[in-house]
């Protein structure tokens, strides 16, 4: 039997991407938890207060066209929010006056692979994919597949939702309303 031995050397700045790596990676399953909790107040504390929460509408184009599949900022969008308009949207979800989440949808948010694309020291640019997949009543079944482009701004020892723009790879929602937070 042959054995094969690798010297693994650990230098303080590959520890430092790991640990970051890590907590980013935390930050977004803890938030999923707090989604799939309906914990709507805690989760827009996630959310700077200059937020803003971005969801285009995406159109099918041909190849010399793609940098037009996306609606712009001020454009049409599935949401356009300010982080006002995410608490407003939470505070109502809670109430019981949604009447599309009354009772409330079941839904699992799985996040996965989370890349740090960019970081200054003070913002990172991130990019993770996600599946959301929701349950309503007894028959209603949705499932939303996409990525997420986030800024995080770094706040005390986690972070903040500086921006947030949601991608998502359908053209057409099958859904019967859009009563979900990604």
């Amino acid at each position: 039997m042959t054995t094969i031995e690798h010297e693994v050397t650990v230098d303080a700045e590959l520890t430092a991407a790991m640990v970051l790596q890590y907590q980013v990676e935390k930050f977004y399953y803890d938030e999923a938890a707090l989604l799939d909790a309906h914990d709507y107040e805690r989760w827009t504390q996630l959310f700077s207060e200059d937020t803003h929460y971005f969801m285009p509408i995406r159109r099918t184009r041909l190849r010399r066209e793609l940098s037009k599949e996306f609606t712009e900022p001020g454009e049409m969008a599935y949401f356009d929010d300010d982080k006002g308009t995410l608490i407003a949207r939470g505070k109502k979800f809670s109430s019981g006056q949604s009447w599309a989440e009354d009772p409330p949808s079941r839904t699992r948010h799985l996040i996965t692979n989370v890349r740090i694309v960019a970081d200054d020291g003070v913002e990172l640019h991130t990019e993770a994919n996600f599946h959301l997949y929701r349950t309503r009543l007894k028959t209603e079944v949705d499932s939303w597949v996409g990525a997420r482009h986030d800024v995080l701004r770094r706040h005390e020892r986690s972070f903040l939702i500086a921006k947030r723009t949601i991608l998502l790879d359908q053209s057409i929602l099958i859904a019967r309303n859009l009563t979900t937070m990604f």
